[in-house]
Formats: structure tokens, sequence, C-alpha cells
């Protein structure tokens, strides 16, 4: 009796140590394909639509980050004068027109996190707007 008691804990151990390798092995495999989110970023996408019906800008500005952003500076250039975003939580998108007086040629994104992006403005593949309701931003 003792000895089936025995078989039968060292089985229930070499199961147990068994399943950890395979959970470990897996985990080992798929881990780096997990995407993994940084505590502060954020994306920037300035666009420019010249046609017709004159010019048409917009810088959308996302955070993709797991923190919220505080004092996000938008700089647009030129003699316009920058915007602050108090703040910007995660996942929050805002769109914004740039002001009389940029420069449109790249717009500067600062925040109090360290957060530094400048980017130049981009011309979409569609670059027919419908008045302000064609950005799908």
């Amino acid at each position: 009796m003792i000895y089936y008691q025995l078989k039968k804990s060292i089985l229930s151990i070499v199961m147990g140590v068994g399943f950890a390798a395979v959970a470990i092995f897996f985990l080992a495999i798929f881990l780096p394909i997990i995407p993994t989110s940084e505590k502060y970023s954020m994306s920037v996408d300035p666009i420019i639509v010249k046609d017709e019906m004159g010019t048409e800008t917009h810088v959308a500005i996302k955070n993709t980050g797991t923190n919220a952003l505080t004092n996000v500076v938008v700089d647009y250039g030129g003699s316009a004068k920058s915007e602050v975003i108090p703040i910007l939580n995660p996942g929050e998108k805002i769109s914004l027109s740039p002001p009389d007086g940029s420069d449109l040629n790249e717009v500067r994104i600062t925040t109090d996190q360290g957060i530094n992006i400048t980017k130049e403005y981009r011309t979409p593949a569609s670059a027919s707007f419908v008045g302000n309701s064609g950005y799908g931003g």
C-alpha cells in the first residue's frame, strides 16, 4: 500500500514538473510576440492637403503609452502661438488645426515626461477633404 501511494506521489510530481516545463516553453516562445506598451509614448500624424478649395491641415496626436502625458506642447513653427494640452490620457486621441501663421512644414511636440517629436506634414493617399468632415482622424 505504501509503495502504491509513493508511486502515485512521484507520478503527480513528475506530471506537475512536466506541465510547468511545457508552460515555460510556450511562454518563452510566444512572449516576444505579445506587444508591450511603454509608460510614455505618443503618435503624431500631421496632415496637409492642398487642392482647388485651399489648404486643409490637421495634426492628430494620440497617447499610445500606459500613463497620462502632461503639458503636451504643440509648436507649429512660424509666427503661430504654441498650443498646450494640459493632460492627454492613455488611448486618448485629439485632432488639432494649426492656426494662422503656422509654417506648415513640420510640427514639434514636447511633454513633461521627456517626449520630443518633430514630424513633417504628409499628404495622404486619398487627398480630398469634404470640408472639415472629410478627416477621419
